[in-house]
């Protein structure tokens, strides 16, 4: 690259006595310092690696290993060499006519992966890098036809696979390199490794899309898509190494911004492990071998001023077969702690060329810089000693097993295979398994769960998303605004017809406007459903409340450790389904958190004991949040995890985790477990496979309504593509225990004028598409239910028996409905009231009669009586 301005000698000054005193430096600083050159006593570069020092040598004496340099011992295993990218720099990928001539498969055999692995471990090697080329597949029909012969979708299918044989046959940890991954790939890779990792490389896009840049026709390597992977990473708890590639052609703004997006993504998460600053090597047989490298004076000032920028806590990182043996030192000095992964038994396949040196020799290196070679874990320390929530339960055994109580390894530890899968003992009952019951009898032991700071995050960065969201809210529009009017008289003609404009202005109708429009959405009500109230006589069965995603509007999560947690074992949730059966029940609805410990099994177990206990009663089952945990810990895709829960005895799925389908919004309420593009791809694949689902709006927290317009909008272009909604259901968001609404993030749930307005306008948008609209009497108490059941609602959902989600946020509506009330509420606005099936039949003469009959009332209200 060309060198880059000289900065005005002042301004060096300056940012290094900024660097001196440990002020923290701004991008334009940073980029200055980059300019520091000369190593003589009082030079700039000098001046700069000794103000890296200083703050590398802090940060390992707060970490509890003063003057300890990490290394990884591994083995590197390149599952294939194919790839879709064409990186101009790159070595590592081939052709499958190059692999055809040296005698090579399109990826290394299972037994191929296994003896290097073996081999590893019997030099005492603890981490597997698992390194491969992006989604080969999509670019040489010759490595599909290798995946489908072997029994694999995919190339990430092969290396689950394959890490799962390698955890159990021979306890190496496996380190995972697969490139670009979605969230939902993050999500079913995680379970079979220890760590993960992705080069951000560089934030400069025009390295990527103009002709001629060293990214250019690589599809993986466009900048924003690494970084939603980096985020992504973040928002699954995967301890994730990430870095930067220097002398490619990248600008030292350039290079300051890659680093200030990997900062930014780990003060969000607390995810990203360990940096790495790489530099540029040229490569024979590239289309950059006649690139130069990277001077070293450039390339040590990169490292301490990543250093600098990163600070003490960080990581950092630097490549010893990339350097000199006599650079080493200098790369110390720069504030490097870690010298990444080292082998001895396989090459850098990245860099064949630079044999990595004999761990001897580096620690030998090491020491001359004043420091102590350590051997560490392919997870760092701090996510070792605290593993929730960053280690699967089913990888973390093998990780205990090579880690000493410093979190680092046991130096010559000879790793030994275990099952991945550990035995079912999550099946138990733990915790306060009355919880239902007791939340109104006895309290909650505390306000909220004992990690909140930690688990909920930054509430000022969240305030400053969220004020200009509640700023422009809008509120009730003035008695006769023409607009409502105009939007009044055109529903009339096509309910379902209208712009989105006038549809947000029917959500602020107020007066006799919001009258005449709940009018109007009643008498289409009645149209389509007569005047029925609907409602089954249901049991609602929350199997575990132990949950570790973090959505920060849950008051019902708790860790496993704290007070209120619970899981309920499979005789218990066996017994509550025959309680409801006794009670008159034709469906069980059953949802739980997101529990780390539950084995692969967990849902398709739930089905079968729900079925073997009651085949006749209807399972409702498994949010899209608790399928994507399903089909991660099993390995399988959405399509097939969803056919097997069906094939077991699923009915239907609950279109709950919905929340708002805005990935702003879902940032905000839910850290991005779900994206929405997630939701609506499982809702959507569970239509395809058979199963029926509900779709849900949860609304009044740091949305807007032309945020419930766009919702409304994609629930019905769903259902016009699938038809697979049976009713939509409106869940005002309950505040009072909200950790978001505590911080002073959220506001305090819908108002009674919105509540009513958005019943109304979910009727007339849905209009001919979803046919049925249901209110929550458990958040809307029942003045709400009835407002809002003459204003378009039809159904009021179920008896619940126990209820628990709500009860744990703060509501006050109780946790179950009998019949007799359920139809007082009907009568109180003069309609008939009629038991329903889930599907919307009519249930059996039987089953009616038993709900009616006075075992089945006892029963019912037995399901809450304290024990």
């Amino acid at each position: 690259m060309s060198q880059p301005p000289t900065p005005v000698p002042s301004a060096l000054r300056r940012a290094l006595a900024r660097a001196e005193r440990g002020v923290t430096l701004d991008a334009g600083e940073a980029e200055t310092l980059l300019s520091a050159r000369g190593l003589g006593d009082g030079e700039p570069l000098d001046r700069l690696l000794t103000a890296a020092s200083r703050v590398r040598d802090a940060g390992l004496a707060s970490a509890g290993r003063p003057g300890i340099v990490t290394y990884s011992r591994k083995v590197f295993i390149p599952l294939t060499h194919l790839c879709r990218d064409r990186c101009h720099y790159c070595t590592f990928v081939t052709t499958p006519g190059q692999l055809r001539k040296e005698g090579r498969a399109p990826f290394l055999s299972p037994d191929e992966v296994l003896d290097v692995a073996r081999a590893g471990a019997a030099l005492g090697c603890k981490e597997a890098l698992f390194t491969l080329g992006d989604r080969p597949e999509d670019r040489w029909p010759v490595a599909a036809e290798w995946l489908a012969a072997h029994g694999f979708d995919s190339t990430l299918a092969y290396l689950r696979a394959m890490a799962i044989r390698v955890l159990e046959e021979t306890g190496l940890l496996p380190h995972l390199n697969p490139g670009v991954l979605t969230w939902e790939e993050v999500q079913r890779l995680k379970p079979v490794s220890a760590s993960m990792g992705m080069m951000l490389e560089t934030t400069a896009t025009r390295l990527w899309s103009q002709p001629g840049g060293p990214h250019f026709g690589s599809p993986d390597k466009e900048p924003r898509v690494r970084l939603r992977v980096l985020e992504d990473a973040g928002r699954s708890a995967v301890p994730f190494t990430t870095g930067v590639l220097l002398g490619i052609g990248e600008t030292p703004a350039e290079r300051v911004d890659a680093v200030l997006q990997i900062r930014a993504a780990h003060s969000r998460h607390g995810h990203v492990q360990e940096v790495i600053v790489q530099n540029f090597r040229a490569k024979p047989r590239t289309a950059m071998a006649a690139h130069d490298d990277l001077a070293l004076q450039e390339y040590v000032a990169a490292v301490a001023v990543t250093r600098l920028l990163l600070g003490p806590r960080a990581r950092v990182q630097a490549p010893p077969n990339l350097s000199d043996s006599t650079e080493l030192g200098l790369l110390l000095r720069a504030g490097v702690d870690d010298w990444g992964g080292v082998s001895p038994l396989t090459p850098d396949h990245v860099n064949p060329e630079r044999p990595w040196p004999h761990v001897d020799e580096l620690a030998a290196l090491t020491a001359e810089g004043g420091f102590t070679l350590r051997e560490r874990l392919a997870a760092q320390p701090p996510y070792v000693l605290s593993p929730e929530p960053w280690l699967d339960p089913r990888v973390r055994p093998h990780v205990t097993a090579l880690a000493g109580p410093d979190g680092l390894a046991v130096e010559g530890r000879i790793p030994a295979g275990r099952p991945w899968q550990e035995p079912d003992e999550a099946w138990v009952s733990t915790g306060r398994t009355d919880l239902h019951v007791e939340v109104d009898t006895v309290g909650r032991t505390a306000d909220r769960r004992s990690d909140f700071d930690a688990v909920y995050g930054d509430w000022a960065e969240l305030r400053d998303r969220t004020t200009a969201a509640r700023d422009g809210h809008t509120t009730a529009l003035a008695a006769g605004d023409p607009e409502v009017h105009a939007a009044l008289r055109a529903a009339e003609r096509d309910p379902a017809g209208l712009s989105d404009a006038q549809y947000l202005a029917l959500l602020g109708a107020d007066g006799p406007d919001l009258e005449a429009l709940a009018a109007l959405a009643d008498s289409v009500r009645r149209d389509v459903n007569g005047d029925d109230v609907t409602y089954v006589v249901n049991r609602n069965i929350n199997f575990t409340n132990v949950c570790y995603t973090g959505c920060r509007f849950c008051a019902f999560a708790q860790r496993r450790t704290d007070a209120d947690a619970y899981t309920l074992s499979l005789t218990e949730v066996g017994d509550r389904v025959d309680q409801a059966w006794a009670a008159g029940a034709t469906e069980i609805c059953m949802q739980g958190g997101i529990h780390p410990d539950l084995p692969g099994s967990a849902y398709l177990d739930l089905i079968g004991e729900v079925k073997r206990r009651q085949p006749g009663i209807h399972l409702h089952a498994f949010s899209p949040m608790e399928i994507v945990n399903a089909a991660a810990r099993t390995g399988l895709s959405f399509a097939d995890f969803l056919t097997a829960a069906k094939e077991a005895g699923l009915d239907s799925v609950p279109g709950t985790a919905a929340e708002i389908l805005d990935d702003d919004v879902r940032w905000v309420l839910t850290k991005g477990k779900l994206p929405a593009a997630t939701w609506l791809e499982i809702v959507r694949t569970a239509h395809r496979v058979g199963l029926p689902t509900t779709s849900t709006m949860m609304y009044g927290h740091v949305d807007t309504p032309a945020h419930w317009v766009a919702h409304l909008r994609t629930l019905s272009r769903l259902q016009e593509e699938t038809g697979g909604f049976s009713e939509f259901v409106l869940l005002p968001f309950v505040h009072h225990n909200a950790p978001i609404y505590l911080a002073g993030v959220a506001r305090p749930g819908p108002t009674v004028r919105e509540n009513r307005a958005v019943h109304a306008v979910a009727r007339l948008l849905l209009h001919g598409r979803i046919r049925n609209v249901q209110t929550s009497w458990v958040k809307l108490g029942e003045a709400g239910t009835r407002a809002v059941l003459q204003g378009g609602a039809n159904d009021l959902g179920g008896t619940l028996m126990e209820e628990t989600i709500s009860r744990m946020a703060g509501s006050e509506n109780g946790s179950l409905k009998t019949i007799a009330e359920l139809e007082a509420i009907a009568a109180s606005i003069g309609r008939p009231a009629r038991q329903r099936t889930t599907e919307y039949g009519t249930p059996s003469a039987e089953r009616m009669a038993t709900a009616r009959s006075d075992e089945g009332r006892r029963r019912l209200t037995l399901s809450i009586a304290p024990a």
